[in-house]
């Protein structure tokens, strides 16, 4: 077992994804973990799964960790700091300024408190989808303010470097602004995107690929839960959307007579802002650098996939990065295998001497 940074018993409100996943990150190193739940179906399953030990009266957590849906982190984290004044109150609300704005006017002991978020998750909530090594190599966010020490928010820190995310210090504002951009306003991009889908043809469905699946993935996750991240956040991710909507009228107005002079000049333009904008999100281990790729053809059998891993290895090439994507109609994968652009020809020749199929 190892040996954790925290010290002293945690307590875990509300045990869906993140919760869950906490508390089996947390049991994993030995620390003590109790759990609290609104649903006793929840709360049942997630301490089935090994996440804790139902919390008691008696209970004096050194740390209390909130994961309960936005419109109730506030209530929730005044309830808690007034039950346990000793223990220190975090949340992982995947909005900062709301909550911290809520307790201060409700005159909450923030002093001890401190939210955070850490951008980790997966395609299904509940108890059932949690994982001990969710947030292993996953920014988490710590939304520092005035009210609170240093020495006061470590177990905070304890609790994030014991689950393997990487701590990201940010203010409140800064991560909300921050979010709108990388992940709330995508958001509505794609759903809105995905609505476009509901009425087509299946003739024009059929023809889809994997741009389209990129583009609209996050469409299908919790529309209750989002109105509640859009409500807590809407100026940031407005002021977004205002300008992704200056840049779509420009090229809306551009498409109205695409051979009209300058017309295919701004088409261009959008289009390389949008190669500038790629170029500059970090790539692996936070690397801003470009890998060069090839598409394997890889037949839908168990195993396969396994196979053309581990004789990628075997020639000594580490791959960068991996995407899978399916053949309509027929039974075989498509294998997009990222590598620096040095090994690209030399992975691409071994690779077909082994019997791969390489498309294109």
């Amino acid at each position: 077992m190892v040996e954790s940074r925290l010290t002293g018993p945690v307590r875990i409100v509300g045990v869906g994804l993140l919760g869950t996943s906490i508390g089996l990150g947390l049991t994993a190193r030995g620390i003590t973990v109790t759990l609290a739940d609104a649903s006793p179906t929840n709360l049942s399953l997630a301490i089935d799964y090994g996440a804790g030990v139902a919390g008691g009266p008696d209970d004096q957590p050194q740390l209390i960790v909130v994961c309960v849906p936005p419109d109730v982190t506030a209530d929730i984290v005044a309830r808690e700091l007034a039950a346990y004044p000793d223990a220190i109150v975090t949340d992982v609300a995947s909005v900062k300024v709301a909550p911290l704005t809520a307790l201060r006017a409700s005159g909450a002991d923030v002093s001890r408190y401190i939210g955070s978020h850490p951008l980790a998750g997966r395609e299904k909530g509940g108890p059932l989808s949690g994982r001990a090594d969710l947030f292993i190599g996953r920014p988490w966010v710590v939304a520092a303010h005035d009210a609170i020490s240093y020495q006061q928010a470590r177990a905070i820190d304890d609790l994030i470097l014991d689950l393997g995310a990487i701590l990201v210090e940010m203010t409140p504002e800064e991560h909300d602004r921050g979010v709108a951009l990388v992940s709330h306003a995508p958001q509505l991009v794609s759903t809105l995107m995905a609505h476009r889908l509901t009425d087509a043809a299946h003739s024009s469905l059929n023809l889809a690929g994997q741009g389209l699946r990129d583009v609209t993935r996050i469409a299908a996750s919790d529309p209750d839960l989002w109105v509640q991240i859009l409500a807590a956040n809407a100026r940031p991710v407005r002021e977004i959307l205002l300008a992704f909507r200056d840049d779509l009228d420009r090229v809306i107005d551009a498409l109205d007579d695409p051979l009209a002079p300058g017309a295919q000049r701004r088409i261009a333009e959008e289009l390389a802002g949008g190669n500038a904008g790629v170029a500059r999100l970090p790539g692996k281990h936070g690397q801003d650098r470009r890998y060069g790729s090839i598409i394997v053809m890889v037949d839908d059998r168990p195993g396969q996939v396994a196979r053309l891993l581990a004789e990628i290895g075997e020639l000594g090439v580490n791959m960068e990065d991996l995407r899978l994507e399916h053949s309509p109609g027929a039974q075989i994968g498509l294998a997009e295998i990222f590598v620096l652009p040095e090994a690209v020809s030399r992975l691409t020749e071994e690779l077909a001497a082994r019997g791969w199929r390489i498309a294109g």
